[in-house]
């Protein structure tokens, strides 16, 4: 699924228009995207939690030469499953 079947499907299922539903899709995308540039945990109950995780820097290596490089220390976006989301997939 992508962005614009999941707008259809959203907007079937809630009764708004695609664009209503187009402009809540952009304004949860912006908002969860913000909070998770701070640092912040987004939970939704019964879906997910979204986060951000530190990963250490690392000594990796160049896959042409074999040489090793240093990999730095980077912050990455993470979604842990809640219950219910499990369930749902299970």
């Amino acid at each position: 699924m992508n962005k614009s079947q999941l707008i259809d499907a959203v907007a079937t299922k809630s009764g708004l228009t695609k664009a209503d539903t187009e402009k809540t899709y952009k304004a949860i995308v912006e908002a969860i995207s913000e909070e998770m540039g701070k640092g912040e945990q987004i939970t939704l109950i019964g879906f997910g939690t979204f986060l951000v995780r530190d990963r250490k820097a690392r000594t990796g290596r160049n896959p042409r030469t074999g040489e090793p490089l240093k990999i730095a220390a980077s912050k990455v976006p993470a979604f842990r499953a809640g219950k219910a989301l499990k369930d749902a997939v299970n």
